[in-house]
C-alpha cells in the first residue's frame, strides 16, 4: 500500500501562505487553465520554464516539496509507460548510438515520450498543488460558483460539487481503510511481498472488503446528511462570502503571462 500512501488527493495542508489565501474559484480556473494550455505544448524547450514556475509556486504555498514528490511516485509506472510506449511506436528516424541503431526506437519519438512524461508530471503536481493548498469545503464553494450559471440550463451544480468534494475526500479514508485491511491479513499470514505481478494478484483479496467497507461509509453518511435535513443547494446560505481580491487578479494575470511566454518560445524554436 506504499504507493497509495503517497496520493496527496484528498488531503489538505493548513497553512498561511499566498497560495493558501487566494479564492477558491481562481486556483481552480489558473489550475484548469493551465491543464489546458499543456495539453497544446509540442516543445520540450517549453517545459523549464513551467517546471521553474511550479517550483516557486510550490516555495509560496509553504508545502513540503517531499510530498509533491511522492505523489509523483506513485505514478511512477504510469510515467514509465507513458514513455516507453511513445519511444517505441512512435514512427521516425531509427535511433543510433556510436554506430548500433537501436531496433523499435527512434528519436521521434523519444521527444515525444519525453513530451508526454513532462506533461503528466506538470498535470500531476498543478492538480497536487490545488489539493493540499484548498480545503475541500472551499473547493465544494468554488465548484458551485463556476457552475451556478449553468442551473439555468438544468444542471444542479451544488449537488455536483459536492459529490466530486465527497468522492476526493473519501480517498484518503480509503487509503487508511485499505492499509488496515492489509495489516490484518498479514498478521494473519497473508504475504504481500513478491514482484509487481504477485502482489497485485494478491492484493485482490482487499477488493471485496475495501467496497463492502465503503458503501458502509457511504451509508453512515446518508444518514448523517439526512438527520441534519440536508436537502441539496436548495435555500443553502454560506458561512464565508467569497471575493476576489487583487492577489487573485495578480495571479490569473501571472497564470496568463506564463502561458504566453510558453507560446512565444515554441514560436521562436519552430
Amino acid at each position: 500500500m506504499a504507493i497509495l500512501q503517497d496520493l496527496t488527493l484528498g488531503q489538505f495542508i493548513p497553512a498561511d501562505s499566498p497560495i493558501h489565501q487566494l479564492d477558491p474559484r481562481t486556483k481552480l480556473c489558473s489550475a484548469l487553465i493551465l491543464m489546458i494550455g499543456l495539453m497544446w505544448v509540442k516543445d520540450l524547450s517549453v517545459f523549464p520554464l513551467i517546471l521553474i514556475s511550479l517550483s516557486g509556486i510550490i516555495r509560496l504555498s509553504c508545502l513540503p516539496p517531499h510530498m509533491i514528490l511522492n505523489n509523483l511516485r506513485a505514478f511512477r509506472w504510469l510515467l514509465l509507460i507513458t514513455f516507453i510506449a511513445h519511444a517505441c511506436f512512435t514512427p521516425g528516424q531509427s535511433l543510433a548510438i556510436a554506430g548500433y541503431t537501436l531496433p523499435g526506437l527512434t528519436q521521434e519519438g523519444l521527444v515525444q515520450g519525453m513530451i508526454f512524461t513532462l506533461r503528466l508530471i506538470t498535470i500531476m503536481t498543478i492538480a497536487a498543488i490545488l489539493m493540499l493548498t484548498t480545503a475541500p469545503l472551499d473547493v465544494s464553494d468554488g465548484l458551485e460558483s463556476l457552475l451556478k450559471p449553468l442551473q439555468r440550463f438544468g444542471l444542479p451544480a451544488h449537488e455536483l460539487a459536492m459529490m466530486m468534494v465527497i468522492a476526493l475526500r473519501f480517498i484518503p479514508t480509503l487509503v487508511e481503510e485499505a492499509e488496515r485491511l492489509q495489516k490484518a491479513q498479514m498478521a494473519r499470514g497473508a504475504d504481500f511481498t513478491g514482484n509487481p505481478i504477485r502482489r497485485a494478484r494478491r492484493m485482490t483479496s482487499l477488493l471485496i472488503p475495501l467496497m463492502l467497507s465503503a458503501f458502509k461509509r457511504a451509508e453512515d453518511l446518508a444518514v448523517a446528511m439526512e438527520a441534519r435535513c440536508y436537502r441539496g443547494g436548495l435555500g443553502r446560505t454560506h458561512y464565508r462570502n467569497m471575493a476576489m481580491t487583487r492577489n487573485d487578479y495578480i495571479a490569473m494575470s501571472s497564470v496568463i503571462g506564463l502561458l504566453i511566454c510558453c507560446w512565444l518560445i515554441s514560436f521562436v524554436t519552430i
